[in-house]
């Protein structure tokens, strides 16, 4: 069966369809939906059979899996991250949200699936959809990149290609209109100063 194609816009969202997508992931389904940045993958970080799937998806095991959490605000970061100094809570709360993914050493409150990784990666992207989605499911959602096999555009943009290619893959594509093609800019926050992993789309901290 093909996905949903559901349309959303980001200055006015639909709490139901919100709602109903969200209820989709916390019964393991994999939806792609806007940020801040590129289309990404995502579903419900405590939906292990969910996160099997992606891993499938990208074809590593899910321990291996290149998953970033994205939350909504930097409230529960204690659920997920270990203790950080104030100085990197400053450049967090400075940055988000915004197109950056910040890897933070991971608490020992995680799922299971990713008790023994050290570092976990944080986004807080500056898309509204995105931010809704996360609050209506309750808890982060677990999310990766979707890439194109084309030689030019490494990201796919317009949501009908992304459903074409995805149809069969996904249970819902969210059509947010043309997404951008430049990943987030990673920075690495475990050894206190800021150390640029990934150049993206946001501005350079280090």
């Amino acid at each position: 069966m093909a996905a949903e194609l559901i349309r959303l816009y980001e200055e006015h969202t639909d709490t139901d369809k919100i709602e109903y997508i969200a209820s989709v992931m916390k019964n393991g389904g994999l939806v792609i939906f806007p940020t801040d940045t590129v289309y990404g993958l995502g579903c419900d970080l405590h939906n292990k059979k969910a996160l099997e799937k992606v891993a499938r998806i990208k074809g590593v095991k899910l321990e291996k899996a290149p998953l970033s959490f994205i939350c909504s605000d930097l409230k529960n970061l204690s659920d997920h991250v270990a203790q950080i100094e104030t100085k990197t809570f400053k450049v967090l709360k400075r940055s988000l949200p915004g197109p950056y993914t910040f890897i933070l050493p991971g608490s020992n409150n995680l799922p299971s699936v990713f008790r023994k990784k050290k570092t976990v990666g944080i986004r807080i992207p500056d898309n509204n959809i995105a931010l809704k989605l996360v609050g209506a499911l309750g808890n982060p959602i677990a999310s990766t990149s979707i890439k194109s096999e084309d030689e030019v555009l490494e990201y796919i943009t317009d949501p009908s290609l992304i459903y074409d290619k995805w149809k069969h893959i996904v249970d819902i594509v969210i059509d947010a209109g043309y997404g951008g093609n430049e990943a987030s800019t990673v920075i690495d926050l475990t050894t206190g100063e800021p150390e640029l992993v990934r150049e993206g789309k946001g501005e350079l901290l280090v």
